[in-house]
């Protein structure tokens, strides 16, 4: 299955990830979550790292990092902690999926 990142044909991959990755609230990712579209990704990793492997259909990669649990299909306890915790995130669309990040937390 090809992913990949909406946006002008014309662009490589990753300006398409520099240009359609942006901070976003849970709201805005709740419905993804919802339809079981929405991948965590650990704060450890580089999400435009993270995206381009999705984009090239880097199995290898993308299968690592779920074997490690750096990416992982979120569950409704993290929903419920993020919704209360008003979490924010860094996010990109690759096709089907979204990726998000969680953002640190402002001291």
């Amino acid at each position: 299955m090809e992913y990949g990142v909406l946006g002008d044909d014309s662009m490589s991959q990753d300006d398409k990830v520099a240009k359609y990755t942006g901070d976003v609230d849970w709201e805005y990712l709740k419905p993804h979550f919802k339809t079981g579209a929405m991948v965590y990704v650990d704060p450890s990793l580089e999400l435009a790292e993270v995206a381009k492997a999705f984009t090239e259909d880097d199995k290898e990669k993308v299968g690592a990092w779920m074997k490690k649990a750096d990416l992982v299909k979120p569950g409704p306890q993290h929903a419920d902690w993020w919704e209360y915790d008003k979490t924010r995130f860094t996010a990109v669309v690759c096709t089907p999926f979204v990726l998000a990040q969680p953002l640190p937390k402002p001291e």
